[in-house]
């Protein structure tokens, strides 16, 4: 007898359902489904009069419930009939007992997805009808049937009904405990991330940056061929009220990688700050390799590909500009991963698609809009606002006796801003606004010194007389700027703050070169 009782609570008959959804696609097949095996519908509203439109029986919600639905339909499912016949266990002798007194029927089977909030938040700033638009009836509901799953189907995605429908017609209008359960957990996963998004909507409109409890909502966009290596998996996830598609368009190449994604958001994360003039940004391992800016796009691009072009093989190339045959023809020289730019013209993709896997990527739509990043550790994670800040001018100053002119202040910001994109510790050598030697990395300033000062002198030793070094900490001791005096440059920006400040500051007007405190660490760990 104990098997067989089982076997009942495995595989249940559903024998009525409630329907609720405010995208009416693909209904009909379910439908069909639900009325061979003859299963009654209740429903309401515009999905009632869906239901009935197509010719199908259906029992109108009110009726139902002998109550008419009130306060503009913010109350019509709330109601005991209905979450009783979801909540009440089968098995219970009490809990029949109760049902059977007030004669209300089980409900076994619930398909609803919610009011269009996300939706209603991207095409409006009316707060009232966003707040109207947030959800009650039907994350009650879910949550009812999820909770009860051992005796409840709940369907929250018409991306499901194909596998309702599956499993309707293998089991001869029952479902399995196993099924059930598995629409319980995405039933879960869905009023979880409804509710993250209306809390992070408040947060966003009151402008609290860190409330008392933070839930990062994702939807998963692509599964991914494997992780940051082989061994590992991975899939990327969309953080964003429009979480169907990514902001920017991949128009060719081979599908892209964890590390592809990882690269990419590197580079945006530095383009989205090269705004005077065309920008280049060449990524490699999450770390800049070659910055340019300069008002011709090929020459920022030569610039940037010349800073460490050993480097850049297989990297990520992304331009704040449209891609033009003669860049393309630049590109197609060398063997890069992805290419992204605010444009391609015809010819330019024509010779870009001959490499068959080159990921060429459009960024004309994409905008830098999260301010905040996250870094998670096991149980615990971190959440910080972005460092978008550059440079306070009323707390620079030049600590030094030579002073630099107002046109190199716009190259010297330059090289400090790209130095906060580049692993701690950091340096930074630049000329004519294109990084020439980077050092990042390292446990030791001196060492991303030598680093930066030997890619350098590798790729551009021409330009390394007179250049502008960026650190992204102060220099612990003066041997760290000794190294870059050596070499050639002629100017450097850091933010100070060190019990040898004044030590650095004497070997600088020793050696006769510039430099400003900029009172500002932007430390990339």
């Amino acid at each position: 007898m104990g098997d067989k009782k089982k076997y009942l609570i495995m595989n249940l008959k559903v024998k009525n359902a409630l329907i609720s959804v405010s995208n009416k696609e693909n209904l009909i097949s379910l439908l069909k489904t639900l009325k061979k095996f003859n299963i009654n519908i209740i429903s309401s509203g515009g999905t009632y009069s869906s239901i009935k439109r197509l010719g199908y029986q259906c029992t109108e919600l009110s009726k139902y419930t002998g109550f008419k639905e009130m306060l503009d339909g913010r109350v019509k499912t709330l109601h005991p009939k209905i979450h009783a016949g979801i909540l009440h266990d089968r098995q219970n002798k009490k809990h029949k007992k109760e049902m059977s007194k007030q004669n209300f029927p089980s409900i076994d089977l619930i398909v609803v997805n919610f009011y269009p909030f996300q939706k209603i938040v991207l095409s409006t700033k009316n707060s009232k009808q966003v707040i109207e638009n947030i959800d009650i009836g039907g994350p009650t509901m879910v949550r009812a049937a999820a909770k009860n799953f051992k005796n409840v189907t709940i369907i929250t995605n018409r991306d499901d009904y194909a596998s309702l429908i599956k499993e309707l017609e293998k089991l001869k209008g029952k479902t399995s405990l196993k099924f059930r359960e598995l629409m319980s957990s995405k039933a879960f996963g869905l009023t979880a991330y409804y509710d993250a998004m209306i809390s992070d909507w408040f947060n966003k409109k009151l402008k609290i940056e860190f409330p008392e409890r933070k839930t990062i909502f994702g939807r998963k966009f692509k599964k991914l061929r494997y992780g940051e290596n082989p061994h590992q998996q991975s899939s990327i996830y969309i953080n964003d009220f429009d979480d169907k598609k990514l902001r920017f368009n991949q128009i060719h190449g081979k599908e892209l990688s964890h590390n592809n994604y990882n690269d990419i958001f590197s580079s945006l994360e530095i383009l989205n700050t090269l705004k005077k003039n065309s920008g280049t940004v060449i990524i490699k391992h999450a770390n800049p390799c070659g910055v340019a800016e300069n008002k011709v796009p090929l020459i920022s691009f030569k610039n940037a590909y010349a800073s460490d072009p050993v480097s850049a093989f297989g990297g990520v190339i992304a331009c704040n500009y449209k891609v033009n045959k003669k860049i393309a023809l630049e590109i197609t020289k060398n063997f890069l991963e992805v290419i992204l730019a605010k444009g391609f013209d015809k010819e330019s993709l024509k010779i870009l698609k001959k490499k068959k896997n080159l990921r060429i990527i459009d960024i004309s739509n994409f905008q830098m809009k999260n301010l905040s990043s996250v870094k998670l550790f096991d149980g615990s994670f971190l959440l910080q606002n972005k460092d978008n800040f550059v440079i306070d001018k009323k707390r620079l100053r030049c600590v030094t006796k030579l002073k630099p002119s107002k046109k190199e202040l716009a190259e010297i910001s330059f090289a400090f801003n790209i130095c906060k994109y580049v692993k701690s510790n950091a340096i930074v050598i630049c000329r004519n606004f294109s990084t020439i030697g980077i050092g990042a990395g390292q446990p030791s300033r001196i060492d991303s010194c030598k680093i930066a000062v030997q890619k350098a002198k590798q790729f551009q030793s021409s330009k390394i007389r007179n250049s502008i070094a960026a650190s992204d900490a102060f220099f612990p001791f003066a041997d760290g700027i000794a190294t870059l005096i050596k070499a050639g440059v002629k100017t450097i920006i850091q933010p100070g703050g060190s019990i040898r400040d004044q030590e650095v500051i004497n070997a600088a007007d020793k050696a006769k070169i510039k430099m400003l405190f900029t009172g500002i660490r932007h430390f990339n760990h």
